[in-house]
């Protein structure tokens, strides 16, 4: 049996986040990747230029369709904009009895556009905390989580706390917004804290980062490892594609999501003539 993903998640027309890069890295991992739209952005390497979200009740239909016919093993959330597409998206969840959900509390664009409304941010926390398995906030989204800064390991640990009171089973704070050598993602499990380390990559090339870990994570939850094999795995995935970023655009560049396969981004052009 094929493992299947669902994201819900808006679309990127820059091809470097959301929906595009969740389906890359689906495929890139093996895994059929299934989409319900949220949001329509006009985006590219610079900036987010417009954003018209998908009205909700087609938001649920989308997840409904899905459901009922192919199946989902995981799935995952990226931006979903609005009070009223978040509460449709856990009324999805909790109708089709859907796990190994993966939140990633996607509030602002790494150009530094929102893509929450400020009104969303509560329902966000009381309506899909308690559904996720896991959470993947990076150090910005747990601070306004939060409501207090976080500039070290022990904050971090900290804010690992109060988010797991809010109802996942697992935290993975990412720490690529602190300074240093080493990057350290922090995983919270209720218990215990691990420490996911990898060397700072030099690149500005960066968009779709954060959705591209969750989708990994999702990808591996769907191929039926456990949590904390998952998210392990998808540390490394996301290392390697990051490590092979895409210099794209004006502005921050997309990662290589292909860098796993045989086949892979090149600036070499393949001759199909043969």
């Amino acid at each position: 049996m094929i493992a299947k993903a669902l994201t819900i998640a808006g679309s990127d027309s820059g091809g470097g986040a959301g929906i595009q890069a969740d389906l890359k890295t689906f495929t890139s991992l093996g895994v059929y990747g299934m989409t319900a739209i949220t949001a329509i952005t006009v985006q590219n390497t610079v900036g987010v230029f417009g954003v018209h979200p998908v009205p909700p009740d087609i938001v649920y239909g989308q997840i409904k369709a899905v459901a009922e016919d192919i199946g989902v093993d995981a799935l995952k959330t990226g931006m979903l904009f609005s009070e009223e597409i978040i509460q449709a998206v856990s009324q999805g969840v909790k109708h089709f009895n859907l796990k190994n959900l993966v939140v990633d509390p996607v509030m602002i664009a790494k150009s530094g556009d929102p893509l929450l409304k400020e009104s969303a941010r509560k329902t966000l926390i009381e309506k899909l905390l308690p559904e996720a398995l896991i959470i993947t906030p990076n150090i910005p989204e747990a601070e306004d989580i939060c409501k207090f800064e976080i500039k070290n390991i022990e904050d971090m640990e900290k804010a690992c706390k109060f988010i797991y009171s809010l109802g996942p089973n697992y935290v993975v704070l990412k720490g690529g917004h602190l300074e240093g050598d080493t990057k350290i993602d922090v995983v919270y499990d209720g218990k215990n804290f691990e420490y996911l380390k990898a060397k700072t990559v030099p690149t500005k090339n960066t968009h779709g980062t954060g959705c591209t870990f969750s989708a990994a994570i999702t990808a591996f939850l769907a191929k039926g490892e456990k949590p904390l094999d998952a998210i392990r795995k998808a540390k490394k995935y996301i290392h390697g594609a990051i490590e092979n970023s895409l210099s794209l655009g004006k502005g921050h560049g997309p990662l290589n999501h292909t860098w796993n396969l045989s086949v892979s981004f090149s600036n070499d052009r393949v001759d199909t003539s043969k």
